[in-house]
């Protein structure tokens, strides 16, 4: 409904104040600081990188360590509480957690310390093991891994590819040898087409052995233990045993601190809090006594800062006038049914000072439209139930978070409203079940539409909803119309608003009595002999008067003729943007026809216990999905004829968002006493 207006606030006071006033300004979060203009040589800055990176830190430190008393020990949950709340905290009691920060932070730490032990012993079981399934194939080794034979023999211990016999492999291993060969093998093991075997020879013969190996692929293992394997093996699931043991040793220290998980997270904010603080302190000019602030304040704000900072902190406070080349910040102020589609404009663009805040009308189309475009009282009362419930349950969730909530909420009522109009209630669901399970046999729908029935005469919703399309595009046409008288354009209003409202209603009264309107659209007109005429006025002073007038800011009259045929052909982008809104009979027919094709579906098992189980089974899933997927296209397409047909006549973006400097928390929500 409003922008709310700004003021430029500039701020001295002793050094010796400095924090409290920024923590006060802080906790107030109504002033957006700006120190750009506060540059003189003879002002210094702090260097406070050091401890805002210590600060961040902390806070991560905490953060990470609550978030691992949540993995060891979860909490039991509702389905409502995948929505993030804050944590309402009382000021007093948010400042006695912060005096045992250390104690917290410690507490934290050790967590961390605690959970790196756990990672450090997987690892190490994940090691042993793999070095117990590696050293399977070897376990009837009997003499270490490492073992090289004596002073007159040499060992050998590998593996060859494929499943070859003991027999075979003496006769490789001794091929080119006189008996009696002085060469023992011995297969390990056998298996993945792998043979595993141990050689013993004397020193004699090692290179003629040496080289039948090589010649049969004989390959040693790359193992990392060089004792025997079965002792190997038998110590590595002793220090598995052990480990396993400090994991739980390290959970159970874990969990006992599951209790501070709340107080971890405040904790976390206080310290964001805090480096938010000295960021902004590492930016604030000063010289050895002073300090200097401004920045921009909304006006209601002003006298309320202004008592404090002078009253209590003795600081100077004078009020500026904005430099030109400064933009104040944009922040607006809705009542609580329009402030919900601020996040949706907000994506567009926040509107500029000085120009229209078009939140309130935009809400009321917007809700409007989502509600044409899914049209079902069962699927509307469904969202607004659900969303209604969040947000009576959930009183501290992020703003954002509840605008938007409140948004389907309305929507919602809008979808339930729309749907008794038409009379669908989960499409045709209540007489196909009368007909299926209780035998109905009457002919009359049981819910009757409260209008009429889209499916039975679509034409007629398409005139509708071209009908509220035209009131939405000239809506957004007198705005822009507002905006030019406030700014006293009197000619620009007359040559660029009035004169496009009669010829577009000119042209719209010659085309309603027409047969060719008649033939389309179902309906007659029949107008006066004299509104012909006067249609024909309308038609023809609006062209007159765009087509020299067009080009006012020309001197030369041929090119403003030239810019004025250009601007009356524009009638054709007038000509679609009416068009567009035939998406609202589209997707208003799509949530019916597809709910009815899913209650026919169900339907066709029959009556019946056995009916009605596969009746419910396609009813639930069929309606879930349409409902998912309408209530998408009903929202992107609400916001597509905001941001293009709307938007187009008379928004222009270009607002930069009020950001406060303030608390910022993730987790919790101060409640601050009322400074005095």
């Amino acid at each position: 409904m409003a922008i709310v207006k700004m003021q430029k606030l500039s701020i001295c006071a002793t050094k010796k104040h400095r924090k409290a006033i920024l923590e006060f300004l802080q906790s107030m979060g109504a002033m957006e600081v700006h120190t750009e203009n506060l540059n003189d040589p003879e002002l210094k800055k702090m260097d406070t990188q050091a401890s805002r990176s210590t600060f961040l830190k902390n806070a991560d430190v905490l953060e990470q360590a609550a978030g691992l008393l949540k993995t060891y020990h979860p909490e039991k949950k509702s389905g409502l509480s995948l929505f993030s709340e804050k944590k309402a905290v009382e000021r007093k009691a948010f400042d006695t957690i912060a005096e045992d920060q250390q104690t917290y932070v410690g507490d934290a730490r050790a967590i961390l310390k605690a959970e790196k032990t756990i990672n450090e012993c997987k690892a190490a079981v994940s090691r042993d093991r793999n070095l117990i399934d590696s050293l399977k194939p070897w376990m009837r080794l009997d003499v270490p891994m490492s073992y090289r034979g004596t002073r007159d023999t040499v060992f050998y211990v590998g593996s060859i590819e494929g499943e070859i016999p003991e027999a075979e492999l003496l006769a490789a291993v001794t091929a080119g040898m006189q008996d009696p060969v002085p060469v023992s093998v011995d297969i390990l093991n056998t298996e993945h087409n792998v043979t595993c075997l141990s050689v013993l020879c004397h020193k004699k013969v090692q290179d003629q052995v040496e080289a039948n190996l090589r010649e049969v692929g004989f390959a040693r293992p790359s193992q990392p233990v060089k004792g025997i394997p079965s002792a190997e093996a038998e110590k590595a699931e002793k220090d598995i045993r052990v480990q396993e043991e400090n994991i739980e040793k390290q959970k159970e220290k874990i969990i006992r601190h599951f209790d501070k998980r709340g107080m971890l997270l405040v904790l976390s904010d206080y310290y964001r809090t805090r480096a938010e603080k000295y960021r902004l302190l590492g930016t604030i000019p000063q010289s050895e006594k002073v300090f200097f602030l401004e920045g921009w304040i909304p006006d209601t704000n002003v006298k309320e800062i202004t008592e404090i900072l002078t009253g209590k902190f003795h600081a100077v406070v004078e009020t500026e006038e904005k430099e030109p080349d400064e933009t104040e910040p944009t922040l607006l102020q809705n009542n609580h049914f329009s402030e919900s589609v601020e996040g949706v404009l907000a994506s567009y663009g926040l509107p500029q000072h000085g120009k229209v805040d078009p939140t309130f009308l935009m809400s009321i189309f917007y809700v409007f439209f989502f509600g044409m475009m899914l049209s079902d009282a069962a699927y509307g009362i469904i969202i607004s139930v659900i969303c209604g419930i969040v947000l009576k349950k959930h009183r501290h969730l992020e703003k954002g978070l509840q605008k938007t909530l409140r948004l389907f909420f309305y929507c919602g009522l809008s979808t339930a409203f729309w749907g008794f109009m038409y009379g669908s209630f989960f499409g045709d669901a209540i007489d196909v079940i009368a007909k299926t399970f209780f035998g109905y046999t009457g002919t009359t729908p049981i819910l009757k539409p409260l209008w009429f029935e889209p499916l039975g005469d679509p034409m007629r919703l398409l005139m509708y909803c071209m009908l509220f399309g035209l009131i939405h595009l000239f809506t957004g046409l007198g705005i822009k119309g507002y905006q030019m008288l406030r700014d006293h354009d009197i000619v620009g209003f007359v040559s660029d608003i009035l004169a496009w409202y009669m010829f577009l209603l000119g042209l719209i009264l010659l085309l309603l009595p027409t047969s060719l309107f008649e033939s389309i659209a179902g309906m007659e007109f029949n107008f006066p002999s004299w509104m012909h005429g006067f249609s024909l006025v309308l038609t023809f002073a609006g062209m007159g008067i765009i087509l020299l007038m067009s080009g006012k800011d020309h001197k030369n009259w041929a090119l403003r003729i030239i810019l004025g045929a250009y601007d009356i052909y524009g009638v054709t982008s007038w000509l679609s943007d009416v068009l567009s809104y035939s998406r609202l009979l589209a997707l208003g027919l799509a949530t019916g026809v597809i709910a009815s094709v899913v209650n026919m579906i169900g339907s066709m098992f029959g009556g019946g216990p056995a009916g009605a189980v596969v009746f419910i089974l396609i009813f639930v899933f069929g309606h879930t999905m349409n409902l998912l997927i309408n209530l998408l296209g009903a929202y992107v397409h609400s916001n597509r004829l905001e941001f293009v047909e709307f938007f187009g006549k008379f928004y222009d973006a270009g607002g930069q968002p009020f950001q406060p400097f303030s608390t910022k928390n993730k987790y919790i929500e101060i409640k601050e006493e009322k400074v005095s």
